[in-house]
């Protein structure tokens, strides 16, 4: 299958930031095969590109897609959120031990969904559904596999709710997936789905735990994705259990490399970001969340080498997250320019290279990357250049200019439609699915 987008302007995100117009882009099968002008190249199927931006798939390197169901959600019976413990105990610890094998396929459908209508091509999913373990990560990479986005996900391995059992569980889950990932990348190595080795905060994973999930990474060859530091208590207990600061403690145990994702990172000390930057490893920074958990903000990420930019389930708009990022951090006065944070948002790229380990390129429209690219209908009043494009993301383009979604070279999403799903049945099987769980987390004690 070969597809021809003409006559577009080609917006190359990722360093060095370019802008072309009048451009033709030749994709076969699933990767990048030809750029130019002028390309008369036979094709099965043509886009006209003309008054059209065309950018590479943006990335969300931090998310939870389970919050879907979180939007709006009320809880009557639950109790006080008065601080991040308080708040996590009766409102998301309440979630996700309601989540069922229906409702974590329904909102892996939904996250995903809104993920493409919002240009995102990648995910990295961070899961947790304690009542439901065992296939919850090949629960959702269906949701993704039906929806076509790239994605990435893992268990968030934790002692919190039954102890030990609980924390085999989790393992046992991040193994098996790692283990169905890799046959399924020996029948199709086009296969878009990864997985990690995930673990929930250091304050819910013991010592032993740590232990056991630096065997598995070993064993699997996958990346560690955690939560750390996003909020003070994860720091003092930290002190006050191990008398380590958190990175420390997980260097002691060998698990931060270039695979590493670590999250937050709100209340980490700067000798600590440093130990992370001498190790090649990414930090996550979640703007949106941190506010709404009233967690406090990361004033050392100007320092951070691998700087990326999810959203720990405040859904999959990179847009709002990148100006959000941008505006929080121009209130904090720390220098960031729209720039900066556009070198954020592209290295998830990076990121999902590494998990993919090296066999794949994304985040620029050039030959031999990947096809994943979004085509936006936005309309500048300014020129749009090279030294301007990252002042046009934050203060112009928005979620509402895509038009198109290619993920893998396939076109997955047109004229803001979904070429092979129905979006309102799914929906409202959403809503059904999210409305037992309400009612189930709020019995909850």
């Amino acid at each position: 299958m070969r597809t021809l987008i003409k006559n577009v302007t080609i917006f190359n995100s990722k360093d060095p930031v370019s802008v072309e117009e009048g451009m033709d882009v030749l994709i076969s099968d699933d990767l990048i095969e030809e750029v130019g002008k002028g390309l008369g190249s036979e094709a099965d199927f043509v886009i006209d590109g003309k008054e059209r931006i065309l950018m590479p798939g943006l990335v969300c390197a931090h998310h939870h897609y389970y919050s879907a169901f979180s939007r709006g959600m009320s809880l009557p019976n639950t109790g006080p959120q008065r601080d991040f413990i308080e708040t996590l105990q009766n409102w998301w610890w309440k979630l996700d031990r309601a989540l069922d094998e229906e409702s974590i396929y329904y909102s892996s459908l939904v996250a995903s969904m809104e993920a493409i209508k919002a240009g995102t091509t990648s995910v990295v999913d961070h899961h947790a559904s304690p009542s439901f373990i065992k296939n919850s990560l090949r629960t959702i990479a269906s949701g993704m596999e039906k929806v076509g986005i790239r994605g990435i996900t893992c268990y968030e391995i934790t002692d919190r709710n039954e102890g030990e059992k609980e924390v085999l569980s989790g393992l046992d889950e991040n193994i098996s997936f790692a283990t169905y990932v890799d046959a399924r990348k020996k029948e199709d190595p086009k296969y878009p789905i990864e997985a990690m080795i995930g673990a929930h905060a250091p304050f819910t994973v013991p010592d032993y735990a740590l232990r056991l999930i630096k065997e598995s990474v070993e064993e699997v060859h996958r990346g560690l994705h955690i939560h750390v530091a996003e909020d003070k208590f994860d720091v003092s207990h930290s002190h006050a259990v191990y008398r380590e600061n958190i990175i420390e403690r997980l260097l002691r145990h060998g698990l931060i490399d270039n695979k590493t994702l670590l999250v937050h990172g709100v209340h980490l000390y700067p000798d600590e970001i440093g130990l992370i930057n001498e190790r090649d490893a990414f930090l996550a920074h979640n703007a949106r969340s941190n506010m709404n958990n009233q967690v406090g903000y990361c004033h050392n990420i100007k320092n951070v080498k691998n700087l990326v930019l999810g959203t720990d389930g405040c859904g999959g708009n990179m847009f709002e997250e990148i100006k959000i990022a941008f505006f929080k951090n121009r209130d904090a006065s720390l220098g960031f320019w729209p720039s900066d944070f556009l070198s954020a948002l592209t290295r998830g790229n990076d990121l999902v290279e590494r998990e993919f380990s090296g066999k794949i390129r994304l985040g620029r429209i050039e030959k031999g990357y990947k096809a994943d690219l979004v085509l936006l209908s936005y309309k500048s009043p300014t020129a749009f250049a090279d030294s301007n494009a990252a002042g046009h993301l934050v203060w112009g383009m928005g979620s509402s200019d895509v038009e198109s979604v290619m993920v893998n070279g396939t076109l997955i999403y047109d004229q803001k439609h979904f070429l092979l799903l129905d979006e309102e049945e799914i929906y409202e099987k959403a809503r059904k699915a999210a409305g037992k769980v309400w009612l189930k987390a709020d019995s909850l004690e």
